[in-house]
Parts: structure tokens; sequence; C-alpha cells
């Protein structure tokens, strides 16, 4: 894994050239397009906001519709889409193992988009190759998955099939997997979606492929495997040498990532990947008037998220985002070896920046001063801290002061 460390200067003038490259609504004669640059109403100063590279391409607003890893796409941005091509490459190739150009990719509006987009490219696939019927469709995944696979399902009118792990160490329970396959085929089932997750929600925990996969083999010829790797995705690849939730693995056939979490992008900005040919299967012919048509869930989006995105990366590069989720897993470590002194139960997976503590070990008021997320309000279990880079060792400090003090006067 490799991607070059830009300096800033450098970073802002290849966005200013590749801006210049896109159509100008201002200065060219502009009739067809049903968009325009933002309201420039809006700004008190548009001319010096245009110093910054990213607000320039904020004001020039760029539609970045369609898959410029598949088509050319839309000929009106093609500088901004070229940065989104670039990050895609990164992505796919440098973070998750993919062989070059053998993968398509686009950015997202974020992971629960990224997890549609993936059943609906399986689902569709399974009706136009093997003449499946939506209802002989299964999507399996473990109780800890996103809530936006029950979305997908409902949306795409197909089976989810939820499956349970264990209390302790939230691995998937493989009599329940069994359990479940069986129940699957007996109610029709011929056709299955695998929902793997590296980074779940609410405790961070990752599935291992191999031992679910050896199961599913035994009940379903037809399968494919999703990662959602909404939150683990730009941590777990940087603190794990060897993951077994990559391209590298042929069993993966598409991933889903965040960049508006631990990457800190703009809210409303994600990246999904799929090997090639893969994409097709969701291509909407009826888009006509799209350069090279369109294979996304979202049409229209905005390519200054990908730009944002693009320009993280290389602020830092490989090495230098290698460091920082290195210092973010060592932060952890001593808020969990602290948690371990003063005997309170909780659940984090070592090389993840997520720490889930038994809703007994926490007065929920303590858990409420600090933000902590519970995992049902209405019946909170378990209250989750998550160790981001606004997370200071001094935080951990008073945090772990009060919550001694607590367990002392109880």
């Amino acid at each position: 894994m490799y991607w070059q460390k830009l300096s800033k200067t450098t970073i802002q003038q290849k966005v200013f050239d590749e801006l210049q490259k896109n159509i100008d609504f201002i200065t060219e004669p502009v009739l067809g397009l049903p968009g325009s640059s933002v309201d420039q109403e809006q700004f008190h100063n548009p001319s010096s906001l245009k110093e910054d590279a990213f607000l320039s391409v904020l004001i020039n607003n760029p539609n970045h519709i369609g898959c410029h890893t598949h088509k050319n796409g839309e000929r009106y941005f093609p500088g901004t889409k070229q940065i989104e091509i670039d990050l895609i490459k990164i992505c796919a190739e440098e973070i998750f193992g993919a062989e070059e150009s053998d993968y398509d990719g686009y950015v997202t509006p974020g992971g629960t988009e990224g997890n549609i987009q993936a059943q609906w490219m399986y689902r569709n696939y399974f009706m136009q190759n093997e003449k499946a019927k939506p209802e002989e469709i299964g999507v399996i995944f473990s109780e800890d998955t996103h809530y936006s696979v029950y979305k997908a399902s409902n949306l795409l009118n197909i089976h989810p099939i939820t499956v349970k792990v264990n209390h302790d160490d939230r691995k998937i329970l493989l009599e329940d997997l069994k359990k479940k396959l069986e129940e699957a085929q007996g109610n029709g089932i011929r056709y299955l979606i695998v929902h793997l997750s590296m980074g779940t929600t609410m405790f961070g925990s990752i599935d291992s492929p191999e031992p679910l996969l050896e199961v599913i083999k035994q009940y379903f010829k037809h399968y494919f495997v999703h990662v959602d790797a909404a939150f683990g995705g730009f941590v777990y690849p940087f603190s794990q040498e060897k993951i077994d939730l990559s391209f590298k693995n042929t069993e993966i056939s598409s991933i889903a990532i965040d960049g508006h979490k631990i990457l800190r992008s703009p809210f409303g900005t994600g990246v999904f990947l799929c090997r090639k040919s893969l994409i097709e299967h969701v291509q909407t012919p009826e888009a006509s008037y799209v350069y090279g048509s369109d294979f996304t869930l979202c049409g229209s989006r905005s390519g200054a998220n990908a730009v944002y995105m693009w320009m993280t990366l290389m602020t830092y590069g490989s090495h230098g985002w290698t460091e920082l989720i290195r210092q973010l897993i060592a932060r952890t470590d001593y808020l969990c070896k602290e948690l371990d002194e003063i005997g309170v139960k909780y659940y984090r997976h070592s090389d993840m920046n997520i720490v889930a503590i038994d809703h007994h070990a926490i007065p929920e008021d303590l858990a409420k001063k600090y933000y902590l997320v519970a995992d049902n309000y209405s019946n909170p279990q378990w209250w989750k801290i998550v160790v981001i880079t606004h997370v200071t060792d001094d935080m951990i400090k008073d945090f772990l002061l009060e919550l001694k003090t607590s367990k002392s006067v109880n």
C-alpha cells in the first residue's frame, strides 16, 4: 500500500488546474444544463473564497453524475472528474488490493447508499443472469450490522436474514447461521447476498469471511459477498497488515466506505467499489440524455465531496495516514488498559478504535455528559466511545477520573 504525500501548495494547484478544465457557468454560454454554479449571493466576498481550492470547487458546483471508472460520463466537468477517478484508484488498488483497472466505483453520499447499491446490483444480477425472482433472493448478516441493510432489503423486496452473535466477542454464531440458512432454503431462498462488516457501528467488530463462507457453501451455490467498511475502511487496513475483507480475497465482490467518519470529509461522502463488470447490472438505459449513462442510485452528486476526500488522502499520504491510525489505536489501547484496571466490562476489537462499555458499568448521566452513543435509547445495553482525532488524551483522562469516582461512590 502506497500513495504519495503532497504539499498543501501542490494539492491546491492540482485542484485549481483540474478546475480550469471544467465548464464555467459564469463565462460560457451554457443553455442546456439544469444546474449552475452555487448562488453567489450567499457569499459576502466570493472572490476571496476563490483563493481556496476546495471552496472554489464548491462554488463551481460540478455534477459528477455517472460512474467514471466505467464510462467517460458527462463532458462538462472532466477536471474534477479525473480527481474522483484518482481517488477511486487509491481506495480500490492501494487500500483494498484490487488489480489495476479491475474495478468500478464512485463517490456516494455515504455508506448507506453503498450498501443499497451493492444489494441492488446483486439482486439485478440474479434476476438477469439466473432468472431469479425477488422473493428467491436473501441477504444474510449479523445482528450487529448497520440498519441500512434493512432499508435495502425493504426497498428491493428481498428477504433479510439476521444471524445472532456471541454476546462477549460479537462473532457470528455458526450454529445460528446454519439454522437460518436451513430456514431460508425452506422459505424458497435460492440466491444469497452475504453482507459482512469491517467495523460494526456499535462495536467496531469485524466479520471473518472464511468460517462463514465455509458454512454458507454447504447450503448455497449462488452468492455474492459485500463488505460494509463504512467505519473500518479507513482504519482496519492501516492497523492490521493482513486483512481478508479486501479484493485480494476472491470471494469479496464489493466494498462500501464512508468518507465522513474517520476521514472527516463533509457529511454526505462515501465510496462504493466493486469488481469490474458487476456495475453494469444497475445501468439505467432510460438515462439516455446522460453522457455515458448512469449506474448509481443517487444520480446527480457533488464533485466537491470527491475532491475533498482526495485532498485529505494526499495531505497525509499512505505513511502519514497509517501513523495517524496507529496513534488512535494507541490512545484506544490506553483507554482499555485503564478500564481493565478499574474492572469495567467492555467490548473492543484490538485493531479498532471503538469501545462499547456495558451499561451496568457506567452511570447514564456520565454517558450522556460525554456524548456516548447507546445501542438502544429505549433500553441501553451498551454505551459507545469512538476514539477519533478530536478525542485527546486529556479528554480520556477526565472521563476515566469521573468513571472511577462514580464507581467508588456506588
